[in-house]
């Protein structure tokens, strides 16, 4: 069990172990994702934050199986089987659990189809996973609009008739018409205007409350994490920083990244002033990634020994793990 799963008091939904990705051949494969661990509890929102190429996409696509990973294990608590490993299933074994895991991407313009209504594009959803036949079809379809705030009318719509806000809705009803109980969403916020973005995180925690569903909810937004997630993920170049409840995380970041990461995020209040910590150097390349802490190249409290060895996680207060030798 990763030292994460160890925070829950019954079998996570999700039980992520020593997960890894390299992208290419060679000797110098680009490191995606690199042992990285961590559960999701039935019912609960874990967020997964970090700069662009840290590997949170890689790893939504890899829990739903649009990528296959290179090592580790992905246990999924089947209520039917027990603890299946997704990691080691085939694509057709994977199939029959494909509708219990579902994603909604980041593009809305890209994810649909521009040449299919919208009746289309949930009735092949529907279809493939054998649902709602014959007279069902269409109570179900105006159900899905409904449940994400469209009107009946929009059914028969072209995806381009839509506003980007509306669209994501469109994502996220099709992500919802095979019934899942996990869902990633990928950075579902970030191709949308300031004036929407609140509407959908309010529609995701109505969803997540009425359906009893489990997000991994991706982001680089620090504030919808904060409002959204009951736990915290931090990533950085394909690696764990920390792992923590939201309150603690926010309150009591542990790791130096971490820290910088929230100094770094834009406050509601100009007036307040705010420390913020200077990062040395640019992201290094995920092809050729520091010996030791990938972080120690740019950490302000990097010591000799951070070069050594990589450094695994370590409780430092209930619930509270970091990747970090210093205590302070």
């Amino acid at each position: 069990m990763s030292p994460v799963s160890k925070l829950q008091p019954a079998l996570p939904l999700l039980d992520v172990r020593g997960l890894s990705k390299h992208f290419g051949t060679g000797p110098h494969p680009v490191r995606a994702v690199s042992d990285v661990s961590f559960s999701i509890a039935r019912g609960e929102t874990l967020g997964l934050v970090g700069e662009s190429g840290s590997g949170k996409s890689t790893i939504g696509r890899l829990i739903t199986r649009l990528l296959d990973p290179n090592a580790g294990q992905m246990l999924y608590q089947d209520a039917q089987r027990g603890p299946v490993d997704l990691a080691a299933l085939s694509a057709a074994a994977y199939r029959p659990l494909r509708a219990r895991l579902q994603i909604i991407f980041q593009d809305p313009y890209a994810s649909l189809n521009p040449r299919m209504r919208i009746r289309q594009v949930l009735a092949e959803a529907l279809d493939t996973h054998g649902l709602a036949r014959g007279p069902a079809r269409e109570p179900r379809i105006q159900e899905l609009l409904q449940q994400v705030g469209l009107r009946p009318e929009h059914a028969d719509r072209l995806p381009h008739e839509f506003s980007g806000g509306q669209r994501q809705r469109i994502g996220i009803a099709r992500a919802l018409a095979v019934q899942p109980e996990f869902i990633v969403a990928d950075e579902p916020l970030s191709a949308l205007d300031v004036s929407i973005q609140a509407q959908v995180v309010n529609l995701l925690a109505d969803l997540k409350e009425q359906l009893g569903l489990t997000l991994l909810f991706i982001s680089h937004d620090l504030d919808v994490v904060e409002y959204l997630c009951d736990r915290v993920v931090v990533l950085y170049l394909g690696r764990v920083m920390e792992v923590a409840p939201t309150a603690t995380l926010y309150s009591r970041p542990s790791h130096p990244y971490t820290r910088a990461l929230l100094a770094a995020a834009p406050g509601l209040d100009p007036m307040q002033r705010r420390t913020i910590i200077p990062l040395k150097g640019d992201l290094p390349s995920p092809a050729h990634p520091p010996s030791g802490c990938v972080f120690r190249t740019r950490c302000p409290q990097a010591e000799a020994r951070c070069a050594e060895n990589s450094t695994p996680l370590r409780e430092v207060s209930a619930g509270h793990w970091t990747a970090c030798w210093r205590d302070e």
